[in-house]
């Protein structure tokens, strides 16, 4: 059997090698798609045949007409059984079929035609033709020197020509010269620049160099030769391996960026669950195990078609803008995968369907032109059967043993992956290998937390250098959203339906716009389009000096802290202030092909103008306005407050700020459900359910929704034990607090009427219990 090596061998790189009349054997290799499928014989050769031929096309017999052609025969020269077999089997196609294989060279054209019904398969007739601008230009197509030369046959010799008395000497020297020019660029075939003349000895087809001079005298570009009608060629761009790394530097500033990428199409898909980890495998290749990322969800898969178009370098993207779907351009996955690893290999299956794809850059080390191998099978009762139809048995074996050799997949492991999809479920298990490198090390770092499932240290993926995202305004040195995938999908989507699993354990996701204390939303219209921005104050950013606009298209989070406004210039600005906008569809901005960001247009500017208008007077009007005077005496000592918020934190179990509605996620039908007031969130189990309390509902039940301007507040703090006394912010009143550790502190409170003050620091106090 022929190896790939031989192959490569066997098919030039330079240029075609020709046969000789010299040569005693005409031995031709058969190829389809640069995979072999017959050594051949030539009985009755024409002059300067190609050792290899390469079947580009196969068409009815009906579309090709023969007239005028001329006729070879081919008969098999098998190295082995497996070329006996293929060449029955391609010569079955084409008689069955009807068919014929054309294979196409710079000057020739052969059609192999389909055997007769009673023929044994040993002389099989190829009809040829060989164009006649391969003596018109010697091998170059007449627009590659930019010049062409019009042949003249004079009926004298060059002796003649010298010795001729109507033409001066100095013109019949030139004339030589040229001559000899010509003869010499066509031997060293090379070709001069566009103010050079070109002369090349040009002999007729078929004639091989006669005792007959022709002398070529160059003008500007006519045609040669018109190429004979035949089947319609097309430019075809190639793909260079390396374009696999290119493809990977889209996601080069925040590798999460390539996983959620990943997490995109999971929910493209309608995947319920997905389940991301790393974890330690061998690979025998590299004699020693690997860290291998998987990334495995239940949605419905993918068919063979909908794989090599996974693989295209970019789709037409739909004319609909559809809000429920992330994908539009049709390059996620490439680029996602590549930045993550060099080797990524799919395998999906669908109710009647299995496919494996391998995206492999050591794979295509080396080679000219990139490959993919794609196995496909189909359901047969209750097993998967190689699917015949979309691929021949042969480019199946040759794509596994591709996946095997360069991958640590075996068939003992893709039997083993096969099975997590049980009996007929769908989904799509991607892994990553050879993952992206940070020094010594990699790029990701992970962690399996505590076992089991302990909610106080779960399982996580972190990056390693654990450096903070550059954002205009941003003094905050920890955001961990920027580094840990578990935070960052936390907030991922608007509204979260799909249960992720980071490193084994269950991915509490946090929806924003129910999260925030002190709720309001603004609309306004923005060059015709509407826009919803929902603001509120956050504990938890409150304490990580965190504050921004998380900006999403089409549910998916784009843009996160995006600092607007007074927010860009104060550090204390906004603090703890959070803003939430989502793109519904109505395609008031769009994103970049890679997800992290807004095309910066004329729609994107003006939103950003209104996100600053809009967040600096809700941080005036809500926060920025004192209406008491308070002073607070601490150990005999006086200090100024903002509120009877920075007194309270004097006190250890004071009740600070919750969010307006405090909400809970069934793990069954993925819906939110708004909790009673004053119910402690402490007491909900890690998985809940509609049944449970307090809801005590059903699942099929419509979610809840907050009207506008309506807000429920807890009676008191969850998980804290609220003071009895009240706190008046109006009229004169005296709070003694002397129950805190050994130290008693004397809190004494003197507010009177005045007129609204401005604080001076702008920015919330900076002492506040933890929610």
């Amino acid at each position: 059997m022929l190896s790939d090596a031989d192959v490569d061998n066997k098919i030039p790189t330079q240029g075609l090698r020709y046969a000789d009349a010299s040569d005693s054997e005409y031995y031709i290799l058969l190829t389809k798609d640069k995979k072999p499928i017959c050594r051949t014989r030539c009985l009755n050769p024409p002059e300067h045949l190609p050792h290899h031929w390469n079947v580009n096309d196969i068409v009815p017999t009906s579309k090709i007409i023969l007239d005028g052609m001329s006729h070879c025969f081919l008969s098999p020269a098998p190295e082995c059984s497996r070329d006996h077999n293929e060449w029955r089997r391609f010569l079955i196609y084409l008689q069955g079929r009807d068919m014929v294989a054309i294979a196409k060279f710079k000057f020739w054209e052969f059609y192999i035609l389909p055997p007769d019904q009673n023929s044994n398969f040993t002389n099989i007739r190829v009809a040829y033709k060989m164009e006649k601008t391969r003596n018109a230009s010697n091998g170059r197509g007449h627009g590659e020197s930019g010049r062409s030369c019009q042949v003249v046959r004079p009926t004298a010799t060059k002796a003649n020509i010298n010795d001729s008395p109507t033409l001066p000497v100095n013109i019949v020297k030139e004339t030589v010269s040229r001559e000899n020019a010509c003869i010499q660029a066509r031997v060293s075939d090379t070709s001069e620049d566009n103010f050079s003349p070109v002369l090349k000895f040009s002999p007729v087809v078929g004639d091989r160099l006669s005792s007959e001079s022709t002398i070529e005298t160059c003008s500007r570009p006519e045609p040669r030769a018109v190429k004979q009608a035949g089947p319609l060629e097309k430019n075809f761009v190639r793909a260079d391996p390396s374009y696999l790394q290119t493809l990977g530097q889209a996601h080069s500033g925040w590798i999460f960026g390539a996983i959620a990428e990943l997490v995109d199409n999971s929910r493209d898909a309608k995947a319920t669950k997905l389940e991301i980890s790393i974890e330690s495998i061998y690979f025998k290749k590299a004699g020693k195990d690997i860290p291998m990322l998987s990334i495995i969800d239940d949605g419905h898969g993918m068919t063979h078609q909908d794989v090599v178009r996974m693989t295209y370098f970019g789709h037409k993207q739909p004319d609909a803008d559809d809000p429920n779907r992330i994908g539009r351009f049709g390059v996620g996955f490439k680029t996602g995968a590549m930045r993550l690893g060099k080797d990524a290999l799919v395998l999906t299956q669908t109710a009647d369907s299995r496919s494996i794809a391998f995206l492999s850059q050591s794979l295509n080390q080396g080679k000219d032109n990139l490959e993919i191998p794609i196995v496909s099978y189909y359901r047969k009762g209750q097993f998967m059967e190689l699917d015949t139809v979309v691929q021949s048995e042969a480019t199946a074996k040759y794509n596994l043993k591709s996946i095997k050799e360069f991958s640590p997949f075996n068939k003992y492991l893709i039997g083993e992956k096969a099975g997590l999809f049980q009996d007929k479920c769908t989904g799509t298990q991607i892994y990553i290998w050879n993952l992206d490198q940070w020094g010594s090390n990699y790029c990701l770092e992970w962690d399996n937390g505590l076992n089991g499932g302990s909610s106080f240290h779960q399982g996580d993926i972190l990056i390693r250098s654990r450096r903070i995202r550059s954002r205009p305004g941003q003094i905050s040195q920890k955001v961990p959203l920027d580094y840990s995938l578990r935070s960052y999908l936390e907030v991922i989507f608007l509204v979260p339906r799909m249960k992720i699993y980071v490193q084994g354990s269950l991915v509490r996701s946090r929806p924003l716009a129910k999260s925030l204390n002190k709720t309001c939303v603004e609309t306004g219209i923005i060059m015709g389009k509407s826009a919803h921005l929902t603001l509120g104050r956050c504990q938890l950013e409150w304490e990580q000096m965190n504050c921004g606009i998380f900006l999403y298209w089409h549910g998916r989070l784009i843009e996160a802290y995006k600092r607007v406004g007074g927010m860009i210039h104060n550090g204390d600005t906004g603090r703890g202030v959070i803003g939430v906008i989502d793109d519904e569809g109505n395609g008031l901005v769009w994103v970049h092909n890679n997800k992290q960001g807004f095309l910066d247009c004329e729609p994107y500017a003006r939103l950003e103008e209104w996100l600053g208008k809009v967040a600096d007077e809700y941080w005036d009007n809500k926060f920025d306005s004192l209406n008491v005077n308070v002073i607070l005496l601490v150990k005999n000592e006086i200090f100024c407050a903002a509120d009877w918020a920075f007194i309270s934190t004097a006190v250890k179990d004071g009740a600070l700020y919750k969010p307006d509605q405090e909400w809970v996620q069934c793990n069954k039908c993925r819906k939110w459900r708004m909790l009673d007031p004053g119910f402690d969130t402490k007491s909900l189990p890690v998985e809940w359910f509609c049944y449970m309390k307090p809801f005590e509902g059903l699942c099929d039940l419509p979610e809840q929704k907050v009207d506008a301007g309506v807000v429920t507040v807890s009676a008191k703090r969850t998980g804290y034990d609220s003071r009895e006394n009240s706190l008046p912010f109006e009229g004169i009143a005296t709070i003694k607090v002397e129950d805190m550790s050994s130290d008693s502190i004397g809190l004494s409170r003197m507010a009177e009427d005045s007129s609204p003050l401005k604080r001076i620091r702008r920015g919330l106090p900076r002492a506040c219990k933890k929610v």
